[in-house]
């Protein structure tokens, strides 16, 4: 799988994303065709080698004629929904532009279709966020994996004077995604780039990968601690079809009415929960107690742990992100005796291990032949075993 790994750890901007897709091998000019097909004009690329502490990358600057930069969500939407640009790079500007109004909308206390844009409204941010949809489908990367985000501290100017940072807008953007103190005073992470890495990335740790080449994005400014570029690791992961992350929720409850905690169970699982279990405890203070374990898809961590904590007697919720490794399953119809049964087959690396009856239809067929479960279960796997037999043979 092509995965190209972003590790910002001067941050990112829309100029610095520019510049590393350029560093890794992106042509300007593939990015200057998929501009012209906006209308907007006054914009041009200047890309060059520049060092931050000695370590070179592409800047890439975005050198703009226009002056007066008010446009609302709506007119830069409606400029890219009717564009050329090919399907995938709009719906993906779309949504950066989106996500990047979204923000402005809340910070201002205003309806979504009345946001003017300034900073990020303005050409030199249109032309960076198409940019980087075109870009990186130049690159043509199965996905984009980014570590987490470098947020600043102190204040900066933009239009409606001097805004904390990290930026509000900023803060509203990256929602849901994971940040660390970033230890500067400068701006790290602008709207535009954390609009970019929160749509086009998931967060993670640098995977597993045949490293194929890596590039740094250069930032504008100086820093002294630190250089400032973005670097991206582009190489093959090969993740294999049956391995894949998920984020593992625990905590401990000892003051709960049993009713509730089937209820949770039932909250859970239908919120998006892959899978929810009890354990019994011996807690502190001599407390019969349980414990509660809750396997959530990667990214949903924190929506549901904090539906344990609303939805439960839990002060304190445990997350971790894990590696899960599983068979791959797909589900087929057994013809038996007593009628069709719903089976799953398990594979590993495509090939076939064993094939388990499913509960749910096993049931159905005990209930209308008046038969014990258990019995229909034996003859159901009676069945399959013959099919898995015939199955193996033909592969």
């Amino acid at each position: 799988m092509r995965t190209l790994y972003l590790d910002p750890f001067s941050g990112i901007s829309g100029d610095m994303f520019l510049g590393l897709l350029v560093d890794l091998g992106v042509p300007v000019a593939d990015l200057e065709t998929a501009l012209t097909m906006l209308p907007v004009t006054g914009w041009r690329l200047q890309a060059a080698v520049e060092r931050r502490q000695g370590i070179a990358g592409t800047r890439l600057r975005v050198e703009c004629e226009e002056t007066h930069h008010h446009r609302t969500w709506r007119d830069i939407d409606a400029m890219l929904a009717q564009s050329s640009l090919a399907g995938p790079v709009r719906e993906s500007a779309r949504r950066i532009f989106r996500r990047i109004g979204v923000a402005e909308a809340k910070v201002h206390g205003i309806a979504l279709d009345e946001v003017h844009f300034h900073e990020v409204g303005a050409l030199d941010s249109i032309v960076d966020i198409v940019a980087a949809a075109a870009g990186l489908a130049v690159l043509s990367v199965d996905q984009v994996i980014c570590a987490p985000l470098p947020l600043s501290r102190g204040f900066v100017r933009c239009a409606h004077g001097n805004f904390p940072l990290p930026a509000p807008a900023t803060v509203e953007i990256l929602h849901g995604v994971p940040v660390v103190d970033g230890n500067s005073e400068f701006e790290l992470v602008t709207p535009t780039g954390a609009a970019i890495a929160a749509e086009i990335a998931t967060f993670g740790p640098l995977p597993a990968m045949h490293v194929a080449r890596s590039g740094y994005g250069v930032g504008g400014r100086h820093l002294a601690d630190r250089p400032n570029l973005l670097r991206g690791i582009l190489g093959d992961t090969s993740v294999p079809s049956d391995t894949d992350q998920v984020e593992v929720l625990e905590t401990h409850i000892d003051d709960s009415n049993p009713e509730w905690l089937g209820a949770l169970m039932e909250d859970l699982l239908a919120a998006g929960a892959l899978d929810v279990a009890y354990v019994p405890l011996q807690m502190k203070k001599n407390r019969p107690g349980v414990g509660v374990t809750v396997i959530a898809p990667q990214g949903r961590g924190a929506e549901l742990a904090g539906h344990l904590l609303r939805e439960s007697s839990a002060i304190g919720v445990r997350k971790q992100t894990v590696e899960r490794l599983k068979l791959e399953r797909e589900t087929a119809t057994l013809a038996t005796e007593l009628g069709a049964v719903e089976v799953k087959l398990l594979r590993q690396a495509g090939r076939l291990l064993r094939i388990a009856p499913e509960y749910e239809g096993c049931r159905r067929l005990a209930r209308a032949a008046g038969r014990p479960l258990p019995e229909v279960y034996r003859l159901v796997e009676r069945a399959a075993q013959e099919m898995a037999s015939r199955m193996q043979d033909e592969e």
